[in-house]
């Protein structure tokens, strides 16, 4: 079974109390949710592989460690995985992007694809998977059913919050994904909304409705 990392560091919670506030408007949600993107990534890189190479310090010669070669990708679901590429990219800038169109049908709940394009070596790539919010599940599980596809072996999730029912369906269909969560929240409403929640994530972002 994937694990499930929830990350609890006082400056999340810190920002995502200011996330959740409906009065937060959109340049100062896509500014929280950006930094929040960044203090993740720490951990959804936490076991990225290392090796020891030589420098010249301004003193001595001396030993120490690089990232040893892996290849990252980073791959928002749209429209509100935008959100935290930016964040991401700050601090893996080496990572290439790819990207997946997803909407749910409003009756049916489920996700419908409308776009995709991804890294050619996708294959070889350390994938992560970037959506603030896995309420139904539906639309992570789309995503990643289609990374494996096109040859995916090596992907992650990261949200800023969770409902169990979407954190459990992702966990039975990819016992081989990790997902890393800012929150876990309480449940869904009857339109599939996370609860308490931040409301829609991509209209928050972008102004919309």
């Amino acid at each position: 079974m994937g694990k499930v990392i929830v990350l609890d560091h006082p400056l999340i919670k810190h920002k995502l109390t200011f996330v959740r506030d409906k009065n937060t408007g959109p340049k100062e949600f896509r500014e929280l949710v950006k930094e929040i993107s960044t203090l993740m990534a720490y951990e959804v890189t936490r076991d990225l592989p290392l090796e020891e190479v030589e420098i010249e310090t301004p003193l001595a010669k001396t030993k120490s460690q690089v990232i040893s070669g892996k290849k990252l990708g980073l791959v928002p679901i749209l429209r509100a995985g935008l959100g935290m590429v930016e964040g991401m990219l700050d601090l893996l800038p080496a990572a290439k992007v790819g990207h997946i169109g997803l909407y749910r049908d409003p009756q049916t709940l489920k996700p419908v694809e409308y776009y995709c394009k991804l890294p050619e070596d996708v294959g070889e790539r350390e994938l992560i998977v970037l959506d603030p919010m896995l309420a139904t599940g539906g639309s992570a599980d789309a995503a990643i059913n289609f990374l494996k596809k096109k040859g995916a072996h090596s992907i992650k999730l990261a949200c800023l919050l969770a409902a169990p029912r979407g954190l459990e369906l992702i966990q039975s269909n990819h016992p081989d994904v990790d997902v890393y969560l800012a929150a876990i929240d309480e449940g869904l409403n009857d339109h599939a909304y996370i609860v308490p929640g931040i409301g829609d994530a991509g209209d928050r972002l972008f102004g919309t409705k």
